[in-house]
């Protein structure tokens, strides 16, 4: 296995294949930092697709090659090095996921990873430590629309991972009819989120850090009522009450949020207050890197053989 120097600068992409978006990032990489070249996204809902068939089929299996295609042309056009496409919750419950990895390898000649719950939470924790050891026990949390991955790293043991069947998207799916939420459809989604977590990882998080969609839109809509930029569980209660007050469509236009990620805003912002309570923490910080930071780092670093030195590797490697 080649570690490449630290100091070389190489351009990496990855492409994050997510419940709700399928999502690109490219990157320039200057030691362990990473400046973002190309970062976009398309909503192609991929997890409700998956939960009403149980995969995805020949039209939408299409639509998603198309979109990888595109940006793997993309990220060569703008000097990528590496091209790694991450398959997430919708695609592990996929039942032609096989299709979807030799169609997807085949067509833009970049390779797919479908993670387990472990080594997508640890990808993620990577994007946002950047690889430095931290000296105090913190969660990373990414609200998933099919999932949520929990992941806690210290100072003296290894890092521990967990996946939760529980997402925006599924919860949304599960309860909601009414646009907005019902009080009722809102107390049954946090019965469940509460019910879940409590079964969760065993921790005692001094931070808790939460990266993803549900918590960048919740921050849309606490900014734009003047709220700070931190979570609190304060807060997350009155983005609850701003969403339930409003259909999702208005909802999308006075926030500047995908229609469809609107709809399933409240369900994840229920799943994060469930995190925060169970844990005992008042306010969680957003972080802008996730598993698409991680992976890039990781894969720069340890090269092919990156998924097998991944626990080692969410551990921290710099000093």
């Amino acid at each position: 296995m080649t570690i490449r120097e630290a100091h070389e600068a190489v351009v990496g992409a990855s492409v994050d294949l997510g419940s709700n978006s399928v999502h690109l990032l490219v990157a320039e990489i200057s030691g362990h930092r990473l400046t973002p070249i190309v970062d976009e996204s398309a909503f192609l809902g991929l997890g409700s697709a998956v939960s009403e068939r149980g995969y995805l089929g020949a039209s939408a299996r299409a639509e998603l090659i198309a979109t990888l295609v595109g940006y793997a042309e993309v990220a060569r056009g703008v000097g990528a090095d590496d091209i790694t496409f991450i398959g997430t919750e919708p695609i592990r419950r996929a039942s032609d996921a096989g299709r979807i990895v030799a169609e997807a390898g085949a067509a833009s000649g970049a390779p797919m990873h479908v993670l387990t719950h472990e080594e997508e939470a640890f990808t993620t924790l990577i994007g946002v430590t950047e690889g430095m050891p931290v000296d105090h026990e913190t969660m990373v949390i990414d609200v998933g629309g099919g999932s949520s991955e929990l992941c806690v790293v210290d100072a003296v043991r290894p890092p521990r991972a967990l996946g939760l069947r529980l997402g925006s998207a599924r919860l949304t799916d599960r309860f909601v009819v009414n646009d907005p939420p019902t009080a009722a459809e809102v107390a049954a989604m946090r019965a469940v989120a509460i019910e879940t977590v409590e079964g969760g990882l065993e921790a005692s998080p001094q931070e808790i850090v939460a990266v993803g969609g549900t918590a960048s839109n919740l921050r849309k809509v606490l900014l734009a009522s003047g709220e700070d930029v931190v979570l609190t569980r304060d807060g997350i209660a009155e983005a609850l009450a701003i969403l339930g007050a409003q259909p999702a469509a208005l909802a999308a236009e006075r926030y500047l949020i995908r229609p469809t990620r609107a709809r399933i805003l409240a369900a994840g912002a229920i799943i994060l207050d469930a995190i925060l309570q169970r844990y005992g923490v008042a306010s969680l910080r957003v972080s802008d890197a996730g598993i698409r930071e991680g992976t890039i780092l990781a894969v720069n670093y340890a090269g092919p053989a990156w998924r097998d030195r991944l626990r080692q590797l969410a551990h921290g490697w710099r000093s």
